[in-house]
């Protein structure tokens, strides 16, 4: 066949294969692993804290909504970077404009079905406008889980970063080994912190952003030794062992005392939860049963008197159980 023809087919394969490996390196530029870790560093700097405004102007942008209408309108709520700042503690990748929107979808849906069953219009709006603080209540219950687990890792944070120091490497240093060695969540906090020092922030500045976006009680002892020592001098490898100590047996005595207290607790779910349980059991055996207590302007406020009263048992045991360290 004619020469012409072969290097024809030779080049337009070759144009073929660049463009396709184009194509899949501009795609993970913009949506590959390393642009999503990229966008969540963003992300948390944007939140973290204490950086300079002008610095903050295009991120904040990205991190109420992509919308920019809505992002003008969360803008304008007060302590909307507290909230953000809030989601971000938890580990989750929502944005405000998500969490509003889960809780704005979820009552609607409840309400809708609530049409379907044999359930008081009062009592399904009651419990349509409930079910709006459940992502509200799923944030938190990750946030506190998060904190659990960067208080549990904290102690060997403070024995590694003591072990560089005495091994002979900066604190900067120390702090890049802890991200790269921490499993996470305390390696990707001390990865913003590391990316912030070489970015340009000080020191100083980097670990009050850490304290901000890590409310921790001993990582605030932590940076607060960290930076007294800075300034009055002094072995920073025993403080911080001795840090490590403290935390190592304030964790125990909290084990020990959520032992004892694990009974307390069970006991309060179950007093809790048992009487609406009880009324849902007899509502789909017997669903005219319990029409007296909507019905009846003595049942209104039994049920009134009984809320108030349920109230007051749930805060009360809450108080009981909840024993701080």
């Amino acid at each position: 066949m004619n020469p012409i023809f072969y290097a024809f087919a030779i080049l337009l394969f070759l144009a073929v294969v660049l463009a396709l490996e184009g194509g899949y390196q501009w795609w993970n530029n913009r949506h590959g692993p390393s642009a999503r870790r990229i966008e969540s560093r963003i992300r948390a700097l944007s939140a973290g804290g204490q950086v300079h405004k002008d610095r903050l102007t295009i991120l904040k942008n990205r991190m109420l909504s992509e919308s920019q209408t809505l992002d003008k309108l969360l803008m304008r709520l007060p302590r909307i970077q507290t909230l953000d700042l809030w989601i971000q503690q938890s580990g989750l990748k929502w944005s405000i404009a998500r969490l509003f929107g889960a809780s704005l979808v979820l009552p609607a849906a409840v309400l809708g079905a609530a049409t379907f069953a044999p359930v008081p219009t009062l009592f399904a709006a009651l419990g349509a406008l409930t079910t709006s603080a459940i992502p509200f209540l799923y944030v938190s219950r990750r946030r506190s889980k998060r904190l659990r687990q960067l208080e549990r890792q904290l102690p060997d944070v403070a024995d590694m970063i003591s072990r560089a120091l005495r091994a002979g490497h900066a604190f900067s240093g120390a702090i890049g080994m802890v991200s790269t060695e921490f499993a996470e969540p305390m390696g990707g906090e001390f990865r913003i912190t590391f990316d912030e020092i070489n970015y340009g922030v000080s020191l100083n500045e980097a670990l009050l952003n850490l304290a901000t976006r890590v409310p921790v009680r001993d990582l605030r002892y932590f940076v607060i030794a960290v930076l007294i020592q800075r300034e009055t001098g002094g072995n920073l490898a025993e403080v911080l062992d001795g840090i490590a100590t403290l935390i190592r047996e304030r964790l125990k005595l909290f084990d020990k005392i959520r032992v004892l207290s694990a009974e307390g607790k069970l006991s309060a779910w179950i007093l809790g939860l048992l009487p609406f349980v009880t009324a849902g059991f007899m509502m789909v055996l017997n669903p005219s049963f319990l029409d007296v207590l909507w019905q009846d302007p003595a049942g209104i406020k039994m049920l009134q008197t009984l809320a108030f009263s349920m109230l007051f048992g749930v805060m009360w045991m809450r108080r009981i159980v909840k024993i701080r360290v």
